[in-house]
């Protein structure tokens, strides 16, 4: 069962309370906790950006520097896996990496839960990455070429490497998501035993283990993300 933290809880009760007054009755939770979670981290991305591109200047102060190392962060994964070409793509990168980095250390804080840690969120961030590069392809290439990608370096040999290829992108997705969910479900759960166990000592080199692993899961996701989109615009497959 997903664990339900005291922030969603208070959550879902004040969505009911405001429900009832409105004259309509809710049965059960309005969202599972993961849902409130995934709001609570793209609330704070929109907060965040919205108060810190207010006052870009030429000589950045602490937070324009911040953003700018956060550009550099990704703008150099793009171009060490695609290209120059690949920056383009830094939007959507950039934004599923720093919800997937902030989803997953979400849930060391007090009463909060990473989103991450439900498989329906790395899922989702999974399904994404996978129609999103598909869909750069056929721009790239137009339906009926990016098609002929999948048939390997010649036509006749279709019939051999299309169904390796079809099982290979469609394998993709799983792959990312559950290396996701596992590493994220693991992490929290070896905390919450440690917490039970011995409250304030033991947790403390496991969450601390758990920081780096969750930026690197991150890391990995969206390194994998601008492989695929790599091969999805490639001039020759």
């Amino acid at each position: 069962m997903e664990h339900n933290p005291l922030f969603a809880v208070w959550i879902n009760r004040f969505l009911k309370s405001a429900a009832a007054m409105a004259g309509i009755h809710i049965q059960g939770d309005p969202f599972p906790a993961h849902v409130i979670m995934a709001m609570i981290v793209t609330l704070v991305l929109i907060v965040f950006f919205k108060l810190t591109v207010k006052n870009l200047s030429l000589f950045p102060a602490k937070m324009q520097t911040l953003l700018e190392s956060i550009y550099l962060f990704f703008r150099n994964i793009v171009d060490d896996m695609i290209g120059s070409e690949g920056r383009k793509f830094i939007p959507a990168l950039g934004t599923l990496g720093l919800f997937i980095a902030l989803s997953n250390l979400l849930g060391l804080l007090p009463e909060m839960a990473s989103p991450t840690a439900n498989l329906n969120a790395p899922a989702g961030c999974a399904i994404f990455i996978f129609l999103y590069y598909h869909s750069q392809g056929i721009k790239k290439h137009g339906f009926f070429g990016y098609l002929k990608t999948f048939t390997g370096p010649a036509w006749w040999l279709g019939w051999l490497f299309a169904p390796i290829e079809i099982i290979s992108h469609f394998s993709r997705p799983m792959s990312l998501t559950v290396r996701l969910f596992c590493n994220i479900f693991g992490e929290d759960l070896v905390i919450i035993i440690l917490v039970s166990l011995l409250p304030f000592i033991a947790p403390l080199p496991m969450m601390a283990m758990a920081i780096f692993t969750s930026l690197l899961q991150a890391y990995i996701f969206i390194m994998l993300s601008s492989v695929y989109l790599a091969g999805a615009i490639a001039s020759e497959h």
